[in-house]
């Protein structure tokens, strides 16, 4: 999972897809941490993506650098827990002027069952299960 971290981090951009009942929905995100060896995004409940994400939490995430690609999926589970949420705003302090981790809205989501396919056209596919 850290190679997925990694990959996250280093690309800066990824875009997250998830349903908003039959349609499909992707906006880009930048936020990823490791808690508790689990890997972790950031929202805020107010957001559709949230909303969405409490409905149905199948998602995925793609991000390209440096000539490669990579596509998490997975299952993400809010964790409501303030460690959580303070590993993410410590991880992120630029975040700290519009949430904080008891304001009620600040949300982090962490993926369960995720598969992490890292692809490229110069070499085979790399499957990461975490």
């Amino acid at each position: 999972m850290e190679k997925v971290y990694e990959f996250l981090k280093n690309a800066g951009v990824y875009y997250l897809a998830t349903a908003d009942g039959d349609q499909p929905r992707v906006r880009p995100f930048g936020t990823v941490n490791v808690f508790e060896g689990k890997l972790y995004i950031q929202t805020g409940l107010v957001k559709d993506v949230a909303k969405q994400l409490l409905a149905n939490p199948k998602a995925e995430i793609c991000a390209f650098k440096d000539g490669a690609w990579i596509r998490v999926s997975g299952r993400l589970i809010l964790d409501d827990r303030f460690e959580a949420r303070k590993s993410m705003l410590d991880a992120y302090p630029g975040l700290r002027s519009r949430y904080s981790e008891d304001d009620g809205n600040t949300a982090v989501f962490y993926f369960e069952d995720g598969v992490a396919v890292i692809s490229s056209f110069t070499a085979p596919p790399e499957t990461i299960k975490f």
